[in-house]
């Protein structure tokens, strides 16, 4: 368990601890349970009131696109029907019963502010509170902070705008047309929702359907093979997955449960890439200007890691890392896209990642040193090498 001590300089009170998991979400989770099957010291800490809010708080109508038995975390199965699609409030009940059920260590309420190393140990600093690890891992996944072009601010103020992480529901909307900003898969559903009340345009290229849709009966076919290809194959613990990641990690996904067939019954208007505003409406790519009373940004989100005052990014502000483990000793990333696999960011395929970590952090305690894993002299060399 954590012990506490009081510091000299100030009234707070700083908590001794092995390891720091910032993020409470699935891959947090996940880690929390491989620690402690291994009896290690550890807190999780949760910038939400509730374990699972980062799931509530999506839209109402949200589904995952994989079935019930693909989104159990390690040690307790995913209830309901084994091939349902389940809702994202389903997920957030899961995660937050998960918790309870193995008596994970989370802190909720605190959004950690910084996390710094000095003297061999680190600070992780969330508001009032301060904790000092051997370990931090860093779960928060790849991409935190909500993406909105510049240009928007040239909007005419009478159009109401809303970036994907902000809707909810259509009635957040305006009466009048709604343009929506990107056309993956978030945009493509948004799209096809808002469609039923307001005349909408939907703007983006077209990014490819997967074979068949989530929950269908050729879709129970496809899945298990297709799992064991994204889990297994494309993995960088093989030649195959080393060589296809850089072009996935860059690549858009594809239209999972929308099909271009169901925007174009639904009377929504496709259009090339929104790439400017002129005299304060949307401008196309193609020259077009589109007079909206709404728009919502589907443009994705950015890593915002500014946060960890240490060096283990790239001058993009990528995470550097092998499977997790950084140049940095004691610093671990986890949930992010392709961190071994294309299935690392999923909450079925975060638990084999989670486990590679907490046995180096196992392994790392018991030897009482600095983490030794092979390319890790590279990552430092990498992390150090300009540009």
């Amino acid at each position: 368990m954590p012990s506490q001590c009081r510091s000299p300089y100030s009234r707070l009170m700083i908590e001794q601890v092995d390891t720091v998991i910032v993020g409470g979400g699935q891959a947090g989770l996940a880690v929390g349970y491989h620690l402690a099957q291994r009896g290690q010291s550890f807190v999780i800490l949760d910038g939400n009131e509730r374990t699972g809010d980062s799931w509530r708080t999506r839209w109402d109508s949200l589904q995952l696109f994989t079935p019930a038995y693909l989104n159990a975390l390690p040690g307790l199965e995913f209830p309901g029907p084994r091939h349902r699609c389940s809702t994202k409030d389903a997920m957030a009940d899961y995660l937050e019963a998960y918790a309870t059920r193995f008596d994970l260590p989370v802190r909720r309420g605190l959004r950690v502010d910084s996390v710094t190393k000095n003297t061999g140990r680190f600070t992780v600093s969330a508001g009032d509170h301060r904790f000092e690890a051997d370990n931090v891992v860093l779960a928060t996944g790849g991409y935190q902070a909500a993406f909105v072009p510049d240009f928007a601010e040239q909007l005419d103020a009478d159009i109401v705008q809303i970036h994907s992480s902000q809707y909810r529901r259509p009635s957040q909307l305006h009466d009048g047309d709604v343009l929506v900003v990107g056309a993956a898969n978030s945009g493509a559903e948004i799209a096809l929702e808002v469609s039923a009340t307001h005349r909408t345009w939907l703007s983006g290229p077209h990014p490819g359907s997967e074979p068949s849709r989530p929950g269908s009966s050729v879709d129970r076919l496809v899945t298990p093979p297709f799992w064991f290809f994204i889990s297994r194959v494309a993995s960088v613990t093989n030649p195959i997955g080393r060589r296809i990641r850089p072009q996935l990690v860059k690549s858009t996904l594809p239209l999972g449960r929308v099909r271009p067939k169901d925007l174009e019954t639904a009377g929504i208007v496709r259009l090339p890439k929104t790439i400017a505003v002129q005299d304060g409406v949307p401008l196309m790519e193609d020259g077009r200007m589109v007079n909206v009373a709404n728009v919502v940004w589907c443009t994705g989100y950015r890593p915002a890691f500014d946060w960890v005052h240490l060096e283990a990014f790239d001058q993009e502000g990528q995470p550097i890392h092998e499977r997790g483990i950084t140049a940095e000793p004691g610093l671990y990333f986890i949930g992010l896209f392709f961190l071994t696999s294309a299935a690392s960011s999923l909450v079925g395929g975060v638990g084999r990642d989670a486990e590679y970590i907490a046995r180096h952090i196992a392994t790392r305690a018991n030897e009482r040193g600095p983490a030794r894993a092979g390319g890790l002299k590279a990552l430092r060399n990498r992390t150090a090498a300009p540009a």
